[in-house]
């Protein structure tokens, strides 16, 4: 059965960082584009990142262009997204999605 667990998520101020692991099973991370999701109540689903399968290309929306990085760890079938500068507008659960499977996705509060 293919799952995905993201974990890593909490309350941080503006300025700080977190790092969010999506961790998989039964499939294999590295065969598989990753790519991360933002929501916030009341609006739709945002794109964050992505990194593909084929040669380990990464994208990122333009609201998070050089802050987040996104990753993957073969040994431990894990992609991360390491989150730099965060700001207040970055509160939202963050999804990861891999294999046609989601997450059930980890809260991040920026907030003084």
């Amino acid at each position: 059965q293919k799952q995905l667990v993201e974990s890593g998520g909490g309350l941080v101020q503006p300025g700080g960082s977190l790092r969010l692991s999506c961790a998989a099973s039964g499939f294999t991370v590295s065969t598989h584009t990753v790519r991360w999701y933002r929501q916030t109540p009341g609006k739709e689903r945002e794109w964050v990142a992505v990194i593909f399968s084929s040669d380990g290309e990464t994208n990122y929306a333009d609201s998070v262009k050089g802050r987040f990085t996104i990753s993957r760890e073969n040994a431990k079938n894990t992609a991360y997204l390491q989150m730099n500068g965060l700001k207040v507008e970055d509160t939202a659960v963050y999804y990861c999605t891999a294999a046609g499977v989601w997450g059930q996705g980890t809260q991040v509060t920026v907030s003084s």
